[in-house]
């Protein structure tokens, strides 16, 4: 079973104000250079083989130097020498390396000037190269996360530029990035956002069975009655088991410490195991010394023997 967790290695994926994240009002924001700090991670890399995780899952976002595409890196991106190295310590930990390249327009300020171009024959052919490029640079793995979030309004509603897919363009776009994972030989893995607000028919019509699927929760309300804020989120876990698709579920202890535990829970009891191949522990704040101490519980949370699953 995967005991994953998500690190960003940039937090470029979110709106592009800078002067938000200075004065403090905005948590993530654009930065032309990279953060990470590579005490914090060693420390979480560490904690991560002592807890038996065996799954670290890369957000690169423009913090590697592309060959084929160098224009969108920030100051201080890794070199694929760098990050190879970097590989090489997680599977040397037990860890599997998975790719994660956020496509949602709401998550793609990594794309840099590509972001202003979405879906036009030169964005398709940079986000081509990008999937072709980072499958060689880990090795041909398993997966590649394809993110595919909050693409809609109120996840924009702070940013000078807003995109947003609809109907079958974000289905076309976003068959085309599983066609190029797949042709690259990995399986796609996506948040499952999208059947929060098409419904089960039309998901089920467009989403290939190949797909693995991340929903997602953060609090720590599971219920299923009318009165929970989140039902819909909650639902999701169980007709995913119901259309048969494969299940990554995510929690986090962003929003609350007791999410993941009972995330565990829940989904043990409503999705089979033939479905249900794993955990993703989500932090959501950048690999910085000020986050470590939060980076480490997310990891301690997470641990497969705290959630019962070894």
């Amino acid at each position: 079973m995967i005991h994953g967790n998500l690190i960003h290695l940039t937090m470029n994926m979110w709106e592009d104000r800078e002067d938000l994240l200075r004065s403090g009002k905005f948590h993530r924001g654009y930065t032309p250079y990279m953060e990470f700090s590579d005490n914090t991670w060693e420390q979480v890399r560490t904690r991560m083989r002592d807890r038996k995780m065996n799954m670290a899952v890369w957000d690169l976002g423009d913090g590697i130097l592309y060959h084929s595409h160098p224009e969108i890196s920030v100051q201080g991106a890794w070199s694929a020498a760098r990050l190879r190295d970097e590989l090489k310590k997680c599977r040397d930990a037990g860890l599997e390396v998975i790719p994660k390249l956020n496509f949602s327009t709401s998550h793609d300020t990594w794309l840099g000037k590509y972001s202003r171009m979405v879906s036009t024959p030169e964005y398709y052919q940079v986000c081509r190269d990008l999937i072709a490029e980072v499958v060689e640079l880990f090795g041909n793995p398993r997966f590649f996360h394809i993110g595919m979030d909050e693409e809609d309004a109120v996840s924009q509603k702070l940013y000078r530029y807003a995109v947003i897919r609809q109907g079958s363009l974000w289905w076309d776009d976003f068959n085309f990035y599983v066609q190029c994972v797949e042709k690259c030989g990995s399986a796609a893995w996506c948040w499952s956002d999208k059947l929060w607000s098409c419904g089960c028919e039309e998901f089920e019509l467009n989403m290939p069975k190949s797909v693995i699927q991340s929903n997602w929760d953060y609090y720590k309300n599971f219920s299923l009655d009318s009165s929970n804020t989140h039902q819909r989120e909650i639902q999701a876990f169980i007709d995913l088991e119901r259309m048969g698709y494969k299940q990554i579920p995510a929690g986090s202890n962003i929003a609350e410490a007791d999410n993941y535990p009972l995330l565990v829970e829940f989904c043990r009891k409503n999705i089979t195991p033939e479905n249900l191949l794993g955990f993703l522990m989500t932090p959501w704040r950048e690999m910085s010394e000020k986050w470590a101490d939060f980076q480490i519980d997310a990891v301690d949370i997470a641990a497969p023997a705290k959630c019962s699953l070894i």
